[in-house]
């Protein structure tokens, strides 16, 4: 195993799923605020599921996304 290479390959698919997740929660906002589903004071429980079946792995993140 290449440890450079791994460590590489690690940072730039966290990033990628830090990125484009901020994004899509976002834009989830944004719609549910607009669309006046939402009055912007909430917090919502939110999970992230990293799943790597190769490996065998799957594993829950449990946190909150808070909009005030």
């Amino acid at each position: 195993m290449d440890d450079e290479a791994f460590n590489i390959s690690l940072r730039k698919f966290l990033k990628m799923v830090g990125v484009s997740s901020q994004r899509e929660m976002e834009q989830a906002v944004a719609r549910a605020l607009q669309d006046q589903a939402i009055a912007g004071t909430e917090t919502f429980p939110a999970r992230m599921t990293l799943e790597i079946p190769g490996l065998k792995l799957q594993v829950h993140f449990d946190g909150e996304i808070r909009l005030q």
